[in-house]
């Protein structure tokens, strides 16, 4: 999606988030897990390890290539809502880091261990933290356009704390920030600071359909993100009306 990355582009969005699996959270313990979970074997859900036959981006491979696109998805997010905090006359302080890890407790929120195959926004630390053997394993399989919805959607929840933004349900605050995340992707390609090539909305549609909540699991349930019709729709929303259609403006 950056400078870097359109060489990749054709099939980036395909299977996007289709991997993605972590348990639900909760910002009042200062921890934010923003991602949508998948009811899958074991409730396991990694993306396939390097090399395997399930492998879909072609020429996402090294480790190289995934700290170069991470870097850039962290510095668009970033300078995204940089600017569109200065348009406010509002001055935006970068979350603090993004920390990679690869076992069970090595980071902890608020006193919680993170769990491997995760990914979370950290209120109390102000921090984004995520397993960085899924993350890469995702890349591989997914694309880097999977590193971008996922910097996008965390950073999202950065900045509702930076506004004072906190709702009443969980999925009150997941659903903003897929809007937000839609915000950020769509405005950016506007701009043209990202490029997608012609028919990766529909792929990333067909994408975000494969996750959500289960639809028995109540909407009121600590940790409720949302079905695969809401969060598609919180998105695509964010995507072709900009902020203002996530309550923002």
């Amino acid at each position: 999606m950056g400078e870097s990355t359109r060489r990749r582009q054709r099939s980036l969005l395909a299977g996007l988030l289709v991997a993605v699996v972590v348990a639900a959270g909760c910002m009042g313990g200062g921890l934010d897990q923003g991602e949508p979970q998948q009811p899958g074997p074991e409730q396991t859900g990694a993306p396939a390890s390097p090399g395997a036959p399930t492998t879909r981006a072609e020429g996402t491979t090294s480790v190289a290539e995934f700290k170069q696109d991470f870097s850039d998805a962290v510095g668009s997010a970033e300078s995204y809502w940089t600017a569109q905090f200065r348009a406010s006359g509002k001055r935006f302080q970068p979350l603090r880091r993004v920390v990679p890890y690869t076992r069970d407790g090595e980071v902890s929120c608020g006193g919680q261990p993170l769990p491997r195959n995760n990914a979370v926004y950290c209120s109390a630390g102000d921090f984004i933290a995520y397993d960085v053997n899924w993350s890469v394993g995702a890349f591989r399989q997914i694309g880097d356009a999977f590193l971008f919805y996922l910097l996008g959607h965390e950073y999202a929840h950065g900045v509702q704390v930076r506004l004072g933004i906190r709702y009443n349900f969980t999925i009150q605050q997941e659903l903003q920030a897929d809007c937000m995340a839609g915000a950020y992707l769509g405005d950016s390609v506007r701009s043209d600071a990202l490029t997608l090539q012609e028919g990766d909305l529909e792929e990333f549609r067909e994408g975000l359909l494969a996750v959500g909540d289960d639809p028995d699991q109540p909407w009121f349930a600590e940790g409720s993100h949302g079905t695969a019709e809401q969060r598609t729709d919180s998105f695509f929303r964010g995507y072709e009306k900009s902020l203002g259609a996530c309550g923002l403006s």
